[in-house]
Order: structure tokens, then sequence, then C-alpha cells
């Protein structure tokens, strides 16, 4: 495999597979050390996890606390210590039923700008140390509310005679779900945990654009990997870009910062336009991507990732 190959692969990552199981595999189809991903995911959660490949790795920075979509279902009546299906229940399970209505009501109260703990089975450290190793050992562990964004939250379906509420989400990054199952369960006064996840959307990798492991082994054998990767031209697409050539060109590829002046700077849909933005994808005259410079002050921008 070509070691120089760039872009973004968007898995449908498996239950039962690490995101870093994910990446492994990848990495032997590939055959390449050269990818990471764009957030991970818990082992039993499944769906949209964007893999980067070759220089496109250096873009994990704009997107870890990128936008999130989910849908999964809430199981009503008692709650685990991983807050989700996979954990031990804290009691018996009880036999409480919210209506819909109250369900309802919840999901309203937890839309928002919300204060949230994170799971105590999280990668969260706890004095240098994750979370999840001290509530193995059943050590307390203690960890400092964060302040997420839900910016919608849909009961899909509820029957009251059943135990379980689908729903579906959208929430900033670094918003655990699986605590949003458990507060609301806490909201309501009847233990829940997080029954089933799967991720919808990662910024603008969308469900559609997924392709499965073994799947993807079948392309690279066909030698069609370019028709599933998503090019570094591609990412970012809701940055300005800006053209730049010759000595303009080398002084990206250098690190100069530069100031914009009277250069043409451009979106594809709204060509001419030249507002104030934080991040800029350079392009060469050939359309390449060879940078994403960062806004300083003024009209001066610094080139923070140069792909060569």
């Amino acid at each position: 495999m070509d070691q120089e190959i760039s872009g973004v692969l968007v898995i449908d990552k498996p239950a039962g597979f690490t995101s870093h199981d994910v990446v492994a595999r990848v990495r032997r189809i590939l055959g390449t050390r050269r990818v990471g991903h764009f957030g991970t995911l818990d082992p039993f959660a499944t769906g949209v996890l964007p893999l980067s490949i070759g220089k496109a790795t250096r873009f994990a920075q704009f997107y870890l606390k990128s936008r999130k979509a989910y849908e999964g279902s809430i199981r009503v009546g008692f709650a685990t210590d991983t807050y989700d299906a996979t954990g031990k229940p804290l009691a018996a399970p009880s036999d409480c039923r919210p209506n819909r209505q109250a369900l309802e009501k919840a999901f309203r109260e937890f839309t928002g700008r919300i204060w949230q703990i994170p799971p105590p089975f999280s990668a969260k450290r706890v004095a240098g140390v994750r979370a999840y190793k001290l509530a193995r050992k059943h050590q307390e562990v203690s960890l400092a509310p964060v302040e997420v964004e839900i910016y919608a939250l849909e009961l899909l379906a509820y029957e009251e005679s059943g135990d379980t509420a689908r729903f579906a989400v959208e929430c900033s990054g670094g918003t655990y779900v699986r605590s949003l199952a458990h507060d609301i369960g806490q909201r309501l006064q009847c233990p829940s945990h997080l029954a089933s996840l799967r991720r919808t959307a990662v910024a603008e990798f969308k469900e559609g654009r997924t392709i499965s492991l073994e799947r993807l082994e079948e392309t690279v054998k066909q030698g069609a990997l370019e028709s599933v990767l998503i090019p570094p031209e591609a990412l970012l697409p809701e940055c300005l870009e800006l053209i730049v050539r010759a000595r303009e060109e080398a002084n990206v590829r250098h690190g100069h910062s530069f100031e914009l002046g009277h250069a043409i700077l451009q979106r594809a849909d709204k060509p001419g336009t030249a507002p104030v933005t934080t991040l800029l994808k350079i392009l060469s005259a050939d359309r390449r991507l060879i940078a994403i410079a960062r806004h300083v002050t003024g009209n001066i921008y610094h080139p923070d990732v140069v792909l060569g």
C-alpha cells in the first residue's frame, strides 16, 4: 500500500471493538502505521468512526470537539456501575415506569448547556490515573463536572408497558451519552442505563459514508481504496479557501505567516467572499491542500498545519 495515501475513512465500527482495535485492523489492511481516529467510541457502541490516514492524521485537532449525533435506547428500572448495558446492576431491578410525558419533560430539561459528570468507568484522569482503572479496583472515583451542550434530544419511541425508550441526540464533543442516560434516570427517580448506542455522525462525516471493515478489506484487494477515501481537500468543508501561487505557496510551505491583502478568498459556493474566519484552507493553484492556517490578528494568518 502506498505510504503516501492520505484522507479519511468513515468506518462503521462493530460492537465489541475498541476504537484502537479498529485502528489496528485498518493499519494491517492498508499496510501503514499512519492511522488515527477523530474521537473514540465505547466498545459496545457501533457506527461512525472517522479514521485519518497519512497526512490527514494531523487534522485530529480540528475534530475532537466536533458536533456528534447518536441514536440509542435507555432501559429504565435499574442503573449500572458503567452507566451502560455492559456494567453490573447497582441494585435490584425496580418496576418504575415513567410515562411518556415525564420522559419528554426530562429530555427538554437536559437540552441546552448542561453540567455533566463523566462516568466512573471513563478515560478521564484522576490524579494522573485513568478513572476506569480506579473503578475496576472499586476505588472511589471523583470527577469534576464538565459543561457540554445538548443541541437536540428527541424521544423516538416508548411504550409505557415496556422498559426501553429509543432516542436521538445531537451534542457537543466531550458529551458522555452514558451519563446522559444515567442522569435522566436520576431526574425521573427511576434508575436507568444506556442499553444501546449507535453514532450516526461526527461533524461532516455521516452514517451514509460508512464502510465496514470487511468491505474495506475487499475494496483494498480490488485496488479501489480511492473510491471510499475522503481526500484532504474535502475535509473541513465549512472553512474558507485561499488559493496561493508561486512565491506565496513557497512561503506557506515554509510555515511563514502572511497577510491576506488582495488575495482571493473563496468558498466553492460563495466565490469572492472575504469574511474574517478562524481557519483557512490553503490550496495550491491546482487545488491541492497544502496547509491549514489560523487567524492571528487583523489580516494576519499563520500556517498551523503544513502538509508539505
